[in-house]
């Protein structure tokens, strides 16, 4: 029993140092995390052309002896903020751009513009489309596809939102007159380019390519710009940029029993302008059927409307402008004529988009021409 004791003695009594200490890893690392993150001096900055499954291809030293293709993959970092075509974006890793190499995206810079979109007017998500572009081309056709004077107007609110100066082309011209279209839009300073098909084509077949003068004229317009396509499928955007840059994107048709045309764009790609001086890109879009504008302030959407925005200076306070809003100038202005012929029915578009994100289905009622 003494010698028992003895023992409970000599381990109770010893001498204990840090190497005894046994301490339970962190679940979440044997390291504790930093928020601070690297500030990559080192990156070199590209202009992003498409993205694809979590693929980044950007354009590195444009314009020089040295300009390259790079893919990146997105640094974590960066958690989920939106990349898309047309950012000016910081890499770092391999931008050698030699095959089966990787870049890393670390940084996305300031923006200049950011064109968004909702999926609809009550959706509250909203869509980056593109960035840093500074003109918007709405493409649309006079026929086949029918033109949607309801898309063109929220596709120029969204410009005018973004601080990007839009344009208005007209293709298939040879299928029907554009001149009604294009009195929609008589009051407003809104460039208008109407795009036939090519010299010698049979009458009513739509033809493209296109008329090589309305090309240039168009490539003029484009010089020294970031341009954006936007416009639903089958009007001929693809078509459009084959012949302003040279390549070889898919064309497709319209479906006879829909009307609507066939998606040949899966992914926004930047291109330059071929002829035209540095810095000329354009980005076609893939071919969207809404364009919801849940994003945009209500008083930023009746300042689009350039010949009604004045009025509003007259309408009592609180107005909604909406047709049974009391005292709105709107209705006054229009009457005398003051926004033009095409005053009333710039009118009821303008009240429609107010109103959308109100009444459900309104976005898949958009106003075809002709059509109240």
């Amino acid at each position: 029993m003494a010698r028992k004791d003895s023992n409970r003695q000599d381990s109770t009594s010893r001498d204990w140092d840090e190497s005894d200490v046994r301490v339970r890893a962190r679940k979440s690392g044997s390291r504790p995390r930093t928020k601070e993150r690297p500030a990559h001096e080192d990156a070199v900055t590209g202009r992003i052309v498409t993205v694809d499954r979590g693929r980044y291809t950007a354009v590195l030293d444009e314009d020089t002896a040295q300009e390259r293709i790079v893919v990146a993959v997105r640094a974590k970092e960066l958690r989920r903020r939106p990349v898309v075509a047309g950012d000016l974006v910081g890499l770092v890793g391999d931008v050698s751009g030699a095959p089966d190499t990787l870049a890393r995206l670390v940084r996305i810079e300031e923006r200049s513009t950011v064109l968004r979109r909702s999926a609809d007017d009550d959706d509250p998500v909203e869509r980056v489309v593109v960035a840093n572009a500074d003109q918007l081309v709405v493409v649309v056709a006079a026929a086949n596809p029918e033109p949607r004077t309801g898309f063109i107007d929220r596709s120029l609110v969204a410009a005018y939102d973004a601080g990007i100066e839009p344009l208005l082309c007209i293709t298939k011209t040879d299928l029907r007159d554009p001149a009604e279209l294009v009195s929609h839009y008589t009051a407003l300073e809104l460039p208008v380019l109407v795009s036939g098909p090519a010299p010698g084509a049979a009458p009513g077949d739509g033809t493209l390519p296109l008329d090589p003068g309305l090309v240039e004229a168009l490539r003029e317009r484009l010089d020294g710009h970031v341009s954006v396509l936007l416009g639903h499928s089958g009007v001929g955007k693809s078509t459009l940029v084959n012949a302003l840059t040279g390549a070889d994107r898919a064309t497709g048709g319209v479906n006879a029993v829909t009307g609507r045309g066939r998606h040949t764009s899966s992914s926004a790609l930047a291109l330059k302008v071929e002829g035209a001086s540095p810095g000329s890109w354009i980005i076609d879009t893939p071919g969207i059927r809404s364009f919801g504008l849940a994003h945009v302030d209500h008083d930023r959407i009746v300042e689009a409307f350039d010949e009604l925005a004045e009025a509003i200076a007259g309408c009592p306070k609180g107005c909604r402008h909406t047709e049974t809003s009391p005292g709105c100038a709107l209705d006054a202005w229009v009457a005398e004529g003051r926004a033009g012929a095409a005053g009333p029915s710039r009118l009821a578009s303008l009240r429609r988009l107010l109103g959308a994100g109100a009444r459900a289905g309104e976005l898949r009622d958009e106003k075809e021409l002709g059509v109240s």
